[in-house]
């Protein structure tokens, strides 16, 4: 599997990130993985009813922006204490594919003396705790994983820009987003690569990479011109 690489070390937005996606599973032949991490940003699902799902106002007076994904699943908040990682492979059944990235994944961080485990629910778990969550969407000849790694995100700034139902909540045995998940960082005593998310970065490309594919400028601008596809609510 090769890392994708860009030409350069600006910062772009969440729906760049989700058009790179799109634009690697179209140009590239081989199976293709990168990590990224942007401003805080709420991530909702397709099918998701925005009113329902995002804290609006909270949205609008702190500057998070909303995009919308073409993958299902529940809604995300991201910053840059939130690692996201992106894996694109032939096309496959959902649950194949699905099961070895996470199985993957949660190895890795098992092999850091983190006690984690696969849920049912495509999230991976630390001491009943969420660090991951993870959608999947298909293309033609392609699918596409896509997930977070929470490291040192704003909790507080988490709890405030997403609501999901209560019901919800009641499923997994918790009052609040806040009690269900965890940063990594808590855990950074246990290995020197949990000491920043620098070094979990590394770590994770090393373990799922071989190799890289650089992008050109060329194909930035299409990327860029493709991230309009990904609406922006406000």
């Amino acid at each position: 599997m090769k890392q994708v690489l860009l030409p350069n070390t600006d910062k772009y937005s969440l729906a760049f990130y989700l058009a790179l996606e799109e634009y690697v599973a179209k140009v590239l032949d081989c199976e293709a993985f990168f990590v990224w991490r942007v401003d805080p940003t709420v991530i909702i699902g397709r099918n998701q009813v925005l009113e329902n799902e995002v804290n609006l106002e909270y949205c609008r007076e702190h500057k998070v922006k909303v995009v919308r994904r073409k993958s299902g699943g529940g809604c995300v908040y991201s910053d840059m204490g939130n690692i996201m990682i992106s894996y694109v492979s032939d096309r496959g059944e959902v649950e194949v594919v699905f099961d070895r990235y996470m199985s993957a994944l949660a190895a890795s961080l098992c092999e850091l003396g983190l006690p984690a485990v696969k849920s049912t629910r495509n999230d991976i778990l630390v001491d009943g705790r969420k660090v991951s969550g993870n959608a999947f969407q298909q293309l033609p000849g392609k699918s596409i994983v896509h997930g977070t790694l929470l490291y040192s995100t704003d909790l507080e700034a988490l709890t405030e820009a997403i609501r999901p139902p209560v019901e919800k909540l009641q499923r997994h045995g918790v009052e609040s987003v806040r009690q269900r998940v965890v940063n990594l960082q808590e855990y950074s005593s246990l290995h020197p690569v949990l000491q920043s998310p620098e070094s979990l970065v590394q770590y994770i490309l090393e373990k799922f990479t071989d190799g890289t594919i650089q992008l050109t400028q060329q194909d930035v601008d299409a990327v860029m011109e493709m991230s309009a596809g990904y609406p922006i609510e406000f």
